[in-house]
C-alpha cells in the first residue's frame, strides 16, 4: 500500500507544470474509473455465473426428478401391460376350455339323441327350431381368412366361396356383398352367411323382411342393405369374430348350441 501511494505521489510530483499536473490527475481519474467499471463488470459476471450455476444445478435436479418419474411411469406401464396380457391369456384359456366343453357336450347330446332315434335341436334368436350342427373343431380356423391379401383378391376369393355356399337360397348371388362388407369392417367373411343359415335357413324363413339373422327387430328393403348393416353390427358389437362369449350375447338361451351350429356352417364356406 505504501509502495502504491509512493508511486502515485512520484507520478504527481513528476509533473512539469500545473497543466501537466491537471492532465496527470485526469489520467489517474480515468484509470480509476476504468478500474471501477472493470470491478463492477467482474462482480456482475460473477453474479451471473453464480446464477447460471444455481440454475443449471436446479435444472439438473429437476431433470433427475423427471427421469425418476419417467422410469416409475414406465415400470407401472409395463406392469399394467403384463397384468393385461395375463388377463387376456386367462380369458383366452377360459374361452378355449368352454369351447372344448361345449363341443364335448354337443357330441354327447347328439349321440344320445341319435340313440333315441331323435335329433338334438334348439331355438334360435329368431324363434326357429333347428337341429344342432356339430363342427369338427371347437373354434374357427383363423388362418382360413388371409387379411394380408389385397382387397380385390380378398373380395374375389370370398365372393366365390360364399356364392357357392349360398347357391339355391334366397341369398344366392350375394357373395360379393358379404365379401365387400367383411373387408370394409374387418369381419370374418364366413360369419354373417353362417348365421343366416342357422337363424333363417339362409333367408328362407325370415321373421321380418330381409332379416335373415334374428337381428333384433330390424327389417330392410333389400338384401344388400341388410347384409351391410348386419356385418357392421357384428364388427362393432362382436369384434367381427365368432366367440363363445359373443354367442352368449347373440343367443343367450342356447348360446353353446348356437355357437357350435354357426361354427359348423362356417366350416362349410
Amino acid at each position: 500500500m505504501q509502495q502504491a501511494s509512493g508511486s502515485l505521489l512520484s507520478l504527481l510530483l513528476s509533473a512539469d507544470d500545473f497543466n501537466d499536473l491537471i492532465t496527470t490527475i485526469q489520467y489517474l481519474d480515468a484509470v480509476q474509473a476504468h478500474n471501477s467499471e472493470a470491478v463492477e463488470d467482474l462482480a456482475a459476471l460473477q453474479s451471473e455465473l453464480t446464477w447460471t450455476r444455481d440454475t443449471l444445478e436446479s435444472q439438473k435436479e429437476e431433470a433427475e426428478t423427471e427421469r425418476q418419474r419417467a422410469e416409475e411411469a414406465l415400470e407401472e406401464a409395463n406392469a399394467a401391460r403384463k397384468r393385461l396380457e395375463d388377463e387376456i391369456a386367462a380369458q383366452a384359456a377360459a374361452e378355449e376350455a368352454a369351447r372344448q366343453e361345449a363341443l364335448r357336450a354337443a357330441q354327447e347330446a347328439a349321440a344320445a339323441a341319435a340313440a333315441r332315434g331323435e335329433e338334438d335341436t334348439f331355438t334360435t334368436e329368431s324363434g326357429s327350431t333347428v337341429v344342432v350342427d356339430v363342427p369338427s373343431s371347437p373354434s374357427p380356423d383363423p388362418d382360413d381368412v388371409d387379411w394380408t391379401s389385397e382387397k380385390d383378391a380378398f373380395v374375389s376369393e370370398w365372393t366365390a366361396r360364399i356364392d357357392a355356399y349360398l347357391a339355391g337360397s334366397p341369398l344366392a348371388g350375394q357373395g360379393k356383398t358379404f365379401a365387400e362388407a367383411a373387408w370394409e369392417f374387418g369381419c370374418d367373411p364366413r360369419l354373417s352367411p353362417a348365421i343366416s343359415t342357422v337363424e333363417s335357413s339362409t333367408g328362407r324363413v325370415c321373421f321380418l323382411p330381409h332379416n335373415a339373422w334374428g337381428w333384433g327387430s330390424s327389417s330392410w328393403d333389400s338384401w344388400e342393405e341388410a347384409i351391410w348393416d348386419h356385418v357392421e353390427g357384428l364388427a362393432i358389437g362382436y369384434g367381427g369374430q365368432l366367440t363363445l362369449a359373443g354367442a352368449h350375447k347373440y343367443c343367450p338361451p342356447n348360446a353353446d348350441r348356437w355357437y357350435l351350429s354357426v361354427l359348423a356352417q362356417m366350416e362349410m364356406i
